[in-house]
């Protein structure tokens, strides 16, 4: 079992076993791109007594993120969990590229420095308000032609691995259709798409250099990482265990494979991918290990632009991604329910506070759960879980001192994105503004490189429905909105977002990885900015909580509850578990003038770097 695989670690802390490392401190960055601090797991932190009305909001002195760092720029930011990823980023922006170019820019560099979510073999979504225009762009995944509902169900009516480890567990990738939509309908054209993709190409050819947190994420033996899935596969192998063992720290890390990848791409745009010596690697390694992806599935796929989903918070405009994310719409709901209390009166993070927040929590993931699925193979009824009428209805229900049992209320389908998902956000000096969460699900996804292409497939098949009914490794009960079915896209939580103040400029731009717990750690970053006025490292950096419906359970970061506010929350009927990881959560915020970059604190090796 992976010690830092969000699904299985989640199941499993809340059943009460399990272990999770808190991260080394990542090397200081300059005066103009910094990484902030990150705990050891002797830094137990621990947040004191919840604020009273008359009293600061935030976290105690004691807090084991209560100094985060922060960086300011007022002509651009770009906020990411690898260092290097950022830095192109800035580069772009420098160079007088748009936050559409850096966007793509960083997120090819992110396919080569931080191969464990960072991908061309994968999917994601984007959130974008560029030249004031706001759009969402879909570049999920979709299954196989082949593909069939019961595909992964065994002889004995239970989920094989093959829905998670190997070439069968890959559904199409869209990242390269992706961005290629950003820059073809927003990049600034100041920048080819090839100049956007060179800087990949360099460090994939010349190497980087190994660090701490690369290694984290391979592991070895009792480490954290996918060491024991990427030995089972030789091309994986091959690459990320020379010699047999993870790179030396220090070394440097080359891929020619994918670089060769890169420059089809740069010279050819989507065909460089979809079709030609790609697509054959791509196929043939199918065929090698029990896969299903064919030339003519990769030659299909399209990213699609849809609606974004808009709504209201405290005279804030929210807008988040759509189905066949669920993060939007189970936003929405929330803060919907939310906007029934005035949490900044109950005190910050108080259990009054608390309550009424997880009780929003647990009825919008029981919406979520019963209703969502892509929306072009299920009709959802937006118009319904968006409305006041349906708000209101759900506040009714709410008992002011007694938390509700989840088999109270129904549920249904869901389904989660797991952890090695990556969020960066982007703005420049415009006030243009991108958000995009990209993932290949599992740390190194299906842990299949392939051969000859340098990158690693993405096991996306497993957010569906593998066996309806049943509960995935996030304790999420899946039905048949979300059960497998040729060309359909799988449910997501990725939650890019941006947040517009009443002023009508950008106040906000997030986004987490983390399967469920991206969608509360956004939500908590957007209480803790417009309810209690906390500035934007603070707001990424406080104590973070989550509720999904079921399990009927709170999971809250460790030393992120006083004993009181504990005891006061399970005298009103919550069950309590401690985790030692709630999402990652990066975000760019702003403060007058400036942007403020926010890496988040949790994860080795992030950096935010602004011009």
């Amino acid at each position: 079992m992976l010690a830092r695989h969000f699904a299985p670690l989640f199941l499993a802390l809340v059943y009460g076993c399990g272990s999770n490392p808190a991260p080394a401190s990542p090397p200081q960055g300059t005066s103009s791109a910094a990484a902030p601090p990150t705990s050891t797991s002797a830094e137990t932190g621990r947040a004191a007594e919840p604020a009273k009305p008359s009293e600061p909001a935030g976290p105690p002195a004691d807090w084991r993120f209560a100094k985060p760092v922060t960086v300011s720029g007022a002509k651009g930011m770009v906020v990411t969990d690898n260092a290097l990823g950022s830095k192109v980023g800035r580069d772009i922006l420098a160079a007088g590229g748009n936050a559409a170019d850096a966007a793509v820019a960083t997120a090819f560099a992110l396919a080569v420095v931080y191969p464990t979510a960072g991908n061309i073999g994968g999917g994601g979504f984007a959130v974008t308000r560029v030249r004031g225009e706001v759009r969402a762009l879909d570049f999920r995944e979709t299954a196989p032609g082949a593909a069939s509902r019961n595909m992964y169900v065994d002889a004995q009516g239970k989920v094989s691995k093959e829905a998670v480890e190997g070439p069968k567990a890959a559904g199409v990738p869209g990242s390269v259709a992706g961005l290629w939509e950003i820059y073809n309908t927003l990049g600034s054209k100041k920048k080819t798409w090839a100049e956007l993709i060179a800087p990949a190409i360099a460090l994939a050819e010349k190497g980087f250099e190994v660090d701490e947190a690369f290694l984290d994420t391979i592991g070895n033996g009792g480490r954290s990482g996918a060491y024991d899935r990427i030995k089972k596969f030789p091309t994986t192998a091959a690459l990320f265990l020379p010699n047999g063992a993870p790179p030396a720290k220090g070394s440097m890390f080359k891929n020619p494979d994918l670089a060769a990848t890169l420059k089809r791409i740069a010279a050819k745009g989507p065909a460089g991918f979809y079709e030609g010596p790609t697509a054959d690697a791509i196929v043939a390694q199918m065929k090698d290990g029990g896969g299903i992806i064919t030339k003519a599935d990769l030659k299909g796929y399209k990213a699609k632009w849809r609606p974004a989903i808009e709504f209201s918070y405290r005279g804030n405009k929210v807008i988040s991604m759509p189905p066949p994310s669920s993060g939007g719409i189970t936003l929405a709901m929330i803060c919907h329910i939310l906007d029934g209390y005035e949490l900044g009166k109950l005190g910050w993070q108080s259990p009054e506070e608390l309550h009424f927040v997880f009780e929003a929590m647990r009825r919008a993931f029981a919406a979520r759960n019963e209703k969502l699925g892509d929306p072009d193979f299920v009709k959802l009824p937006i118009d319904q879980l968006l409305s006041e009428a349906w708000a209101k209805e759900q506040r009714s229900t709410i008992q002011a001192e007694k938390a509700t049992p989840s088999s109270e209320i129904k549920s249904g389908t869901a389904s989660g994105v797991g952890p090695h998902t990556t969020h960066f956000s982007v703005v420049d000096g415009d006030g243009n503004a991108i958000a995009l969460t990209t993932t290949i699900n599992w740390w190194f996804g299906s842990a299949t490189v392939v051969k000859g292409g340098g990158f690693l497939l993405n096991n996306e098949m497993d957010d569906f429905a593998a066996l309806p009914g049943t509960a995935n490794g996030y304790g999420l009960v899946q039905g048949e909105a979300n059960a497998i079915a040729p060309g359909k896209r799988m449910l997501s939580s990725m939650s890019p977002t941006i947040v517009v103040g009443e002023d009508g400029k950008v106040k906000l731009v997030a986004g987490a990885a983390g399967g469920p717990t991206i969608i509360t750690a956004v939500l908590q970053e957007i209480v803790n900015l417009v309810d209690f006025g906390l500035e934007p490292g603070v707001a990424v950096s406080a104590p973070r909580f989550h509720m999904q419906h079921q399990p009927d359970v709170v999971a809250f970061e460790k030393g992120g509850l006083a004993p009181a506010t504990t005891k006061r929350l399970e005298a009103m009927g919550y069950t309590l578990k401690e985790m030692p990881h709630l999402a990652d959560a990066p975000a760019i915020g702003r403060n007058g003038g400036n942007w403020i970059g926010v890496a988040e604190p949790r994860r080795l090796g992030g950096l935010a770097a602004g011009l």
